[in-house]
């Protein structure tokens, strides 16, 4: 189900900062070319994402699931002068499309870009992150979590998106195992003391949790 109305939708994106010509192009490269283009995070939860960023000003950021680059670059806005951000997806077919975007923006210097599996490139990350966003396979949320909450420092910020999973997430009967692996991932940062956290109910709902 969508959590709100075509018309709020288009309310909330009128009353944020446009987007870039480039995140523009991106959105609809990806509409035209990629299969499911919804994973796209688009031009309100992308001003989400560069506001935080933006708020915190980040060293180091770590994105686990690249897809087309559009919420790579979004994040990216915030990085610190000499910032990096390090980006992770397993899907080579989309590698020509999103480093030609990146090479298009000027952040795209600051943006190391890596092909394969996150639950074995992160591991060899040798970072401390200001700001992580996790937005790949679901069934890896847990795992994806636990591997960067000792790379986060303190005060830092883990974002997680699709968490409402349509709203699915609060259906008694769980119908199907995607939903039950996130309402299973949501109890479990929900139960974790070592951080602060509250789900925004932005787009398909993320996650911001805060290491104490």
């Amino acid at each position: 189900m969508d959590l709100l109305s075509d018309e709020l939708k288009s309310y909330l994106e009128s009353s944020c900062d446009s987007e870039s010509d480039l995140l523009k192009q991106i959105d609809r490269e990806t509409h035209l070319k990629v299969s499911l283009p919804r994973m796209l995070s688009g031009h309100y939860q992308g001003r989400v994402l560069s506001m935080f960023s933006k708020l915190i000003h980040p060293r180091r950021i770590l994105e686990v699931g690249t897809f087309t680059g559009y919420a790579s670059l979004c994040l990216a806005e915030g990085l610190s002068e000499d910032g990096i951000l390090h980006t992770i997806d397993i899907n080579a077919e989309l590698e020509d499309m999103v480093r030609a975007s990146f090479d298009k923006s000027d952040l795209g210097l600051k943006i190391k870009y890596h092909i394969g599996n996150a639950l074995e490139i992160i591991p060899n990350l040798n970072e401390i992150f200001d700001l992580i966003f996790i937005d790949a396979d679901k069934k890896n949320n847990e795992s994806y979590y636990n591997l960067t909450i000792d790379k986060l420092r303190s005060g830092g910020l883990i974002i997680v998106d699709n968490v409402l999973w349509s709203g699915k997430v609060i259906a008694e009967k769980k119908t199907d195992s995607a939903t039950t692996l996130i309402s299973n991932f949501n109890e479990m940062v929900s139960a974790d003391q070592r951080v602060e956290k509250l789900i925004l109910p932005v787009r398909d709902g993320i996650f911001i949790i805060r290491k104490k």
